[in-house]
């Protein structure tokens, strides 16, 4: 399962909001220049995450974006479901039948099916919610205490 560049962007622009909290709405260019994501393409993916229910927006000079949900209800893997379809490493795993000439008798299948779950599993355990906090301990500069 390879990552693409819309998922990517479509991840930092939803983290972004998440990092801002809901107190007021974001403008597309503060996104776009705080994650590094081209303007242009900032504002079809995020139309694309408000159709889906990710976001929402407010037109006018204090207008932007919000998260419709909290952080913490938004994980990466659904993000990248809605963005750029399944997470599954092969395209057997999405319809055997007819993408895999070795229906029925393939040795791989089994390990691919290991591979997409332990994805998923990794994916979806990690919340918009669980990267802020990871980036307020890499930002703080923390360093356990093993004083005892």
């Amino acid at each position: 399962m390879n990552v693409t560049q819309k998922g990517q962007y479509a991840l930092r622009a939803l983290f972004e909001l998440a990092k801002r909290g809901s107190d007021a709405p974001v403008k597309g260019a503060e996104i776009a220049e705080a994650q590094a994501i081209p303007p242009r393409f900032l504002e079809v993916i995020l139309n694309q995450l408000k159709q889906s229910g990710y976001v929402t927006s407010r037109r006018g000079a204090a207008g932007g974006y919000l998260l419709a949900r909290p952080p913490d209800e938004v994980t990466v893997g659904d993000v990248l479901r809605t963005i750029q379809g399944p997470l599954d490493p092969v395209p057997c795993l999405e319809d055997e039948r007819t993408a895999c000439a070795l229906y029925g008798r393939c040795v791989f299948l089994a390990l691919w099916q290991q591979v997409g779950a332990a994805v998923a599993g990794v994916l979806d355990g990690t919340t918009l919610a669980d990267l802020v906090e990871s980036e307020r301990r890499l930002a703080g500069g923390y360093v356990p205490c093993y004083v005892i």
